[in-house]
Order: structure tokens, then C-alpha cells, then sequence
């Protein structure tokens, strides 16, 4: 028999995605037959991708003839250095040196800590937040690091508690990741929350990857999320050790493109371009083509946005009855917790599905068992991208599995 072929041994780290152990403990359930399945499992955008964006990629589909280059065309990143200037309020962007196209957000979260860790050095950490999205962890892991996490604390609007993280710890911090909004939470950092996380940054000098892809689902017209690039502004500094994420799988329902940008320190960019020009994960030509038409129209925004307004004033209030759940700061999930029902997170994700073939994700596999407590337990995320019918009727059976418990 052939040896086995020695491999990355970082790959034995890797824990197993939330979504496979779903499927582990769902593995002997049966749902109702007849009862069609409600996902809110997955945070998948379902709503139609706006024609105009259809459109761009058949109106590009002769530039596949051509290799993309890793930096992008100018136009697209003009485009998104004018959207990021117009929607945070800033006065300058650098769209040759401050903005880089990638292959989607999550992508390019995994690919910037093999860029910013040096994983020869002894002790060295990524600190994330917790629970968070699991990118993160693997990042960490497979550029050599160990990943620390911040708990978040449900009293405090989720915020993470970074002051308790040791000193010893801050000092091996190469990278940190937030996630505002966050996911599962939906909670958004203050411009406090980045006033202290700057100054960490300036002690400490690690790098702070924002992900900002939840940035234009939210609630209010007039009061939209906070980013980092914008705090930095209004705290009169720089991007100085700063890397803001973003995509247009949410924006503009269109995750199938795998389209998005990251922008900040033209420093950090520069290494990250020479990192990225090796790695291979240059943005088709055709989807820079529809990206462009994206980043420069908001009227689908604003559109995409009003459905999920709609969702979560009808769902909210219906899973309110028998959850402690309550409308988040913005993103698409709810952060339902469950404790009232006298279930777990996964008994209560199993039964769910088990008696009304509705998905909801356990908030244990969302989060890391940390400093003596899994912040996500007793919690589930309900991902709300369905349409509103098919949201309306999962909460419906939600409520009915609820009031049986208590029967």
C-alpha cells in the first residue's frame, strides 16, 4: 500500500465548518413529509441579482479572451473608490494605491493573513472576535498563528471585551479581525469601539482587517453603519495598519460572482498586491465589467435593502413571543436566543428541524469555547433571505414548535 503523502500538517487544525456539523446533527432526523423545508440556515442572498448587473456580464463576455490583472482595471477601482468616498463621507481615496479588487471577501480575509502574519515568529496571535466567521480561525491557523478570541458580551450589545485580553497577548498580535456589522450578532462598532482599537493598534502595531460585507443592510436611511476607513477619518487619522473588507454578494444579491474589494494602508495593499499577483486570485474580467456597473448605482441598493426592512418588522416581533430575540443593528441575520425554552442551542436546532423542516444554525458552532464559556450557546442565527413569504412561514412554524414546548 502507497505511504500517505505528507502534507501541510496546519491542515489537521482546521475544525469542521458550522455547516457540516449540521449535517451531523441532522444526520437521523426526518422531517414532516410533505412540509416543504424553510432554510434560515445558510446566509445566502435570495433575492433576484438586478438586471443591470445581468446585463454587464453578458455585455463583457468577450473579454474573456483576455487575462485579468490581478490590480484590476482603473475604471473599477475608480468606481470603488468614488462609492467608498461618497458612502463614508471621505475626502480622498486613492484608487491606485488605496483600493485592490478581489475574488470576494472571504477570499481575501484568508489571503491578507498570509500576507500580514509572520508565522516565524514564536507566539504569534490573530485575535478575533468570538463568535465569529470561521474564515478567520482558518486564516490564523494556516499562516502559522494562534488564534486568540475576544468574547462578546450580550449585555453590552455583543460588543467584544478587549479589555480583557492580557497584555502578553496584545503584544504577540499581529492581526485583527472585526466584523462590523457583525456575523451572527449584527452588532456595529462605535466610533468609541474603534477610538480603543486604534490606540491598541498604535501601542501594539498590528494590522486591523475590517469586514464590512453586512455594511448596506440596515434599518435606517439616515443612519447608516459605521465603517472603519470613516472612523479613521473622523478620528483624524490615517489607514495606517487599517484594511477595510467589502463585497457585492450582499449589496447586490450577486454572490455567485465572488466580487469585492478591500481598501485602506497603500502600504499593506502594495504587499498584498505581490501576494495576490502569485496566488492566482485575480477577478474575471467579465465580473470586474459587472462589478463596475454595481458600485455605481445605488437605486438597487436602496431596493435590496427596503425587502429586508420589510422581513424583519414582520418576523421580529412574531419570534419575540417565544425568543429573546430583537432587531439587530443591521446585516440579515436575528441572534435568537433560546434559553427560555428550556433546550440548547443544538437540541433546539435538531427538534426544529426534526418536527417542522426549518433550519436555524446552532450559535455554539459559530463560536470557539473561550476563557471558560462558548459565547454562542443557547443562541441560534436565522439567516432571513428568503422572500418575505417563505420568512413569514418559517417563523410561523417557529412559534408553533415554541408554544408546544411549553404545552
Amino acid at each position: 500500500m502507497p505511504a500517505e503523502p505528507d502534507v501541510n500538517p496546519l491542515l489537521d487544525r482546521l475544525q469542521p465548518y458550522p455547516f457540516e456539523k449540521l449535517r451531523a446533527l441532522f444526520k437521523d432526523a426526518t422531517p414532516p413529509a410533505g412540509l416543504p423545508h424553510v432554510s434560515f440556515g445558510l446566509g445566502e442572498p435570495k433575492h433576484a441579482t438586478p438586471a443591470l448587473i445581468r446585463e454587464a456580464v453578458v455585455g463583457a463576455l468577450d473579454t474573456l479572451s483576455n487575462y485579468p490583472a490581478t490590480i484590476g482595471s482603473a475604471p473599477l477601482r475608480e468606481a470603488i473608490a468614488a462609492w467608498a468616498m461618497r458612502r463614508y463621507g471621505l475626502p480622498a481615496l486613492d484608487p491606485a494605491t488605496e483600493v485592490l479588487p478581489v475574488s470576494g471577501s472571504r477570499e481575501a480575509l484568508f489571503s491578507l493573513a498570509q500576507t500580514v502574519v509572520d508565522g516565524t515568529r514564536p507566539g504569534a496571535i490573530v485575535l478575533c472576535p468570538n463568535p465569529f466567521y470561521q474564515i478567520y480561525e482558518g486564516a490564523a491557523l494556516l499562516a502559522g498563528a494562534e488564534p486568540y478570541f475576544a468574547n462578546s458580551d450580550p449585555e453590552r450589545n455583543f460588543a467584544c471585551d478587549y479589555a480583557a485580553v492580557p497584555e502578553d497577548v496584545w503584544a504577540r498580535t499581529q492581526l485583527l479581525y472585526v466584523c462590523s456589522p457583525g456575523n451572527p450578532t449584527g452588532a456595529v462598532l462605535t466610533l468609541d469601539d474603534w477610538r480603543e482599537l486604534f490606540a491598541l493598534s498604535d501601542k501594539h502595531g498590528f494590522v486591523i482587517a475590517s469586514d464590512e460585507c453586512y455594511s448596506e443592510i440596515y434599518f435606517d436611511e439616515a443612519n447608516p453603519p459605521l465603517g472603519g476607513l470613516q472612523a479613521a477619518h473622523r478620528l483624524g487619522r490615517g489607514f495606517e495598519r487599517l484594511i477595510m473588507l467589502s463585497s457585492l454578494s450582499k449589496r447586490s444579491n450577486v454572490p455567485g460572482m465572488r466580487s469585492g474589494f478591500v481598501a485602506g494602508d497603500a502600504a499593506l495593499l502594495k504587499r498584498f498586491l505581490l501576494y495576490r499577483t502569485y496566488h492566482g486570485a485575480a477577478l474575471s474580467p467579465v465580473y470586474q465589467a459587472a462589478s463596475l456597473a454595481a458600485w455605481n448605482d445605488e437605486a438597487h441598493v436602496r431596493e435590496n435593502r427596503a425587502k429586508y426592512v420589510a422581513k424583519f418588522a414582520t418576523v421580529t416581533p412574531m419570534l419575540a413571543q417565544v425568543l429573546d430575540v430583537r432587531l439587530p443593528d443591521a446585516a440579515f441575520y436575528l441572534w435568537a436566543n433560546v434559553e427560555r425554552t428550556g433546550l440548547t442551542d443544538t437540541e433546539f436546532a435538531r427538534r426544529l428541524y426534526a418536527d417542522y423542516n426549518v433550519t436555524v444554525l446552532p450559535g455554539s458552532y459559530l463560536a470557539r469555547t473561550a476563557h471558560g464559556v462558548n459565547p454562542g450557546r443557547n443562541f441560534v442565527r436565522l439567516a432571513l433571505v428568503a422572500d418575505v413569504d417563505e420568512c413569514v412561514d418559517g417563523a410561523k412554524r417557529i412559534v408553533d414548535f415554541c408554544r408546544g414546548l411549553t404545552r
